[in-house]
């Protein structure tokens, strides 16, 4: 293979590789030619030792988060990383750090995600921790490369490089013409140097590329089309699949009879144990296939959603007992609530379904497909068809939303079943109704609560919460014995990670309680939060929230409502204030206005952190008000949007977002933090509005507040 290197062209990957042709980390080198590469091993912070390439590039621990980058002597600055882009635009910012350490425009950056033979191992792109993992490693990767830049300059130029400075992709005298381009700086050399964990990197105060508002990269191709999705991907010869799933959760197949669906041309079935799928040269023939296989299964499994609640209670285990005292406090405080919350399963309902394309080629395969743990799915299918991991190369193209619900393997394992049994490529892209039905929801849950106040100020707590999770469990403010308990059970449903996992769920309960109890002290919920709280970055948020709203301002008409929320999650500390009015008459919510102020330390691209929070609010509504799983006789019963209650444009009420810019802080995640809060803000404002105290989520599934509760 020969290339042919243009200096003003940015090659990709797809330059050096067809389809169907793996390559590794030092095949790669070679073709990008001699530069400089460094490396970074990390388990807690750092560790110092160094990679070694070689044709598998394995790490010794699968759990080193690892970061590189490479120059080629055509300039080129190319970053790998793990993480995958889902939509949460980690591609801009990632590009910002590494181009605010170089001085090179972000644009110059090719950035290579989520490829099992080109990046570093990742456990997955969840949590909202590739701002907060990756992004000071790449940082300080980029930072070691300026100085082994200046070093090499400082050779050729003859120039002390206390006198030089990085511009656009040179190494440049200050004050001066002479400048070394950094690809001619490097040619014919290979550098390979362990990083240094001292390396100064550049102080937020002082940047230019990061901290700033620039548009996201590629997203021409999303605006025009232009981008390939999973679902979008044809390989030469290849085919459809389908799979053949039962119609109710833990039928099993008694009969079956696939003689129509063989006789269909271009249609080949494939029959592995309990896995019966097919695969057709058209979508359209796929589908029809499936559809005329002639079979027949037992019952359901499931239990009735009425039972839902009781069931997960029933069959719950763990949480440790409450102390004698805590009993003792509450029953003897002047004030004291108790109450249950009812937490519904909710969808995922991503923009672009689950897709694979998978095709295999000298007992080895390749697969594209729309995850967030593209070395989960790549180490599944090792298991699945006993190969070593250097026989398998998994591909995440930018991937149409996941929200947490795309960390499992089974589109990709299909793909690859079929196309191991049918010699081509196949390509698996789940139906809007399969997506529903056989991916996973986010926990339904069970949470209890009784709190007390004695002398103005809260003396007891005690929650539990059934199934749902324990993500932000713990109470935020301080000064009550406490007593929190997360209580496993058997769920009915496939459940997994969701956007902020139980944070919102949790928060829900105890933004409600905490809002109840100073409500019946007669005492404003903002204060009253602030009294309870030794957190000064909650404080502030909820301060320039207030501010923001105008909060305190007196009601105008008895239907309008406000309330607020706060609370801190993986880093990110948030408040949201809502204006609710519930027409008196039809007893219709309208959402007026939504203020959110948020924190997340520095802030790498302003622009795009609004975005995130917008988005988060949004799609917090539907959870919120509206969204639920619903089911009957083990069967999903409203298995598609036509069914399934989505925020829409008409929901979209005035939204205002403050962000906190903390420059002295490191960068947190904030793809999930600002969802937490928009449910409890929205309870507690339509409390405010009409006296009615709402305990489920979702809260008003008909659209219409009721009388009472």
């Amino acid at each position: 293979m020969s290339i042919k290197r243009d200096k003003n062209a940015s090659p990709t990957l797809s330059d050096f590789k067809s389809p169907d042709e793996g390559m590794s980390r030092r095949k790669f080198f070679k073709l990008m030619g001699a530069g400089v590469a460094t490396y970074v091993l990390l388990s807690d912070v750092f560790v110092s030792s160094a990679a070694t390439v070689d044709d598998k590039f394995e790490f010794p621990d699968k759990d080193l988060v690892s970061s590189w980058i490479h120059i080629s002597e055509a300039g080129i600055i190319t970053v790998f990383t793990g993480k995958v882009e889902i939509g949460q635009n980690i591609r801009t910012s990632l590009s910002q750090v590494v181009a605010e350490e170089l001085s090179v425009a972000p644009q110059k950056i090719k950035m290579i995600m989520g490829d099992t033979l080109l990046t570093p191992y990742d456990r997955g792109t969840y949590g909202s921790l590739t701002t907060l993992q990756i992004s000071p490693i790449l940082r300080l990767a980029a930072a070691n490369l300026r100085e082994i830049l200046l070093e090499e300059a400082e050779k050729v130029l003859g120039i002390s490089s206390s006198k030089l400075q990085l511009k656009d992709g040179k190494v440049l005298e200050v004050g001066s013409a002479n400048s070394v381009d950094f690809g001619d700086l490097l040619e014919g050399k290979q550098v390979l140097r362990k990083i240094n964990k001292e390396t100064a990197t550049i102080a937020p105060a002082r940047w230019k590329v990061a901290g700033h508002s620039i548009p996201k990269i590629n997203g021409r191709d999303f605006i025009t089309g232009s981008h390939k999705y999973v679902s979008d991907m044809v390989l030469p010869n290849m085919v459809y699949g389908k799979v053949l799933r039962p119609p109710a959760y833990g039928a099993k197949l008694l009969r079956i009879e696939t003689k129509k669906a063989e006789d269909i041309p271009g249609t080949m079935l494939v029959s592995e144990g309990d896995f019966i799928g097919l695969v057709a040269d058209s979508p359209g023939k796929a589908a029809m296939a499936l559809a005329s296989i002639d079979c027949s299964w037992g019952p359901g499994t499931l239990l009735e959603r009425s039972e839902l609640f009781e069931h997960l209670v029933k069959n719950s285990k763990g949480g440790k007992p409450k102390s004698k005292s805590l009993e003792v406090s509450y029953e003897g405080a002047p004030l004291r609530i108790s109450q249950r919350f009812e937490i519904d399963y909710i969808a995922h309902v991503p923009l672009e379904t689950r897709a694979a394309l998978a095709n295999w080629k000298d007992g080895k395969v390749e697969v594209w497909a729309g995850t967030q743990r593209p070395f989960g799915l790549h180490e599944d299918l090792a298991k699945e068809f006993d190969l070593s991991l250097d026989k398998i190369h998994v591909h995440v193209p930018d991937t149409g939303s996941g929200y947490g619900g795309k960390q499992s393997s089974e589109v990709g394992i299909e793909a690859a079943k079929l196309s191991k049994a049918v010699g081509r490529p196949v390509k698996v892209c789940w139906t809007r109704e399969e997506e529903f039905k056989w991916a996973y929801f986010r926990p339904a849950g069970v949470i209890e609560v009784k709190a007390s106040v004695n002398n103005g100020k809260i003396n007891t707590w005690e929650f539990h919460n059934y199934n749902s999770g324990s993500a932000g469990i713990d109470f935020p403010y301080s000064g009550a014995e406490e007593h929190v308990a997360f209580h496993r059970s058997s769920s009915p449903l496939r459940q997994g990670s969701y956007r902020a996992l139980s944070s919102t769920a949790n928060i829900f309960a105890i933004e409600s309680i905490v809002n109840d109890l100073a409500g019946d002290l007669k005492l404003d919920p903002l204060q009253f939060r602030i009294a309870h709280l030794d957190k000064p970055r909650l404080i502030d948020v909820i301060k320039a929230g207030a501010e923001a709203f105008d909060w305190g301002k007196e009601k105008r008409q008895p239907d309008i409502g406000y309330g607020m929320a706060c609370g801190t999650v993986k880093g990110g500390f948030v408040a949201t204030f809502v204006e609710v009015e519930v027409e008196n008459k039809s007893r219709k919510l309208n959402v007026r206005r939504v203020v959110t102020a948020f924190e997340c330390g520095v802030i790498i691209n302003p622009r795009h952190l609004k975005s995130q929070v917008i988005g988060c609010v949004l799609q917090g509504l539907g959870g919120a008000l509206f969204e639920a799983v619903d089911f009957n006789d083990a069967k999903l019963t409203n298995p598609g949007l036509s069914s399934y209650r989505v925020p829409r444009f008409s929901d979209v009420p005035e939204m205002k977002v403050v962000l906190l810019n903390r420059e002295d802080l490191p960068s947190s995640g904030a793809g999930e933090a600002p969802i937490v809060c928009i449910a409890p803000a929205l309870r507690n404002a339509i409390h405010d509005a009409c006296g009615v105290k709402l305990h489920k989520l979702p809260m008003l599934p008909s659209g219409v507040v009721p009388e009472h509760t």
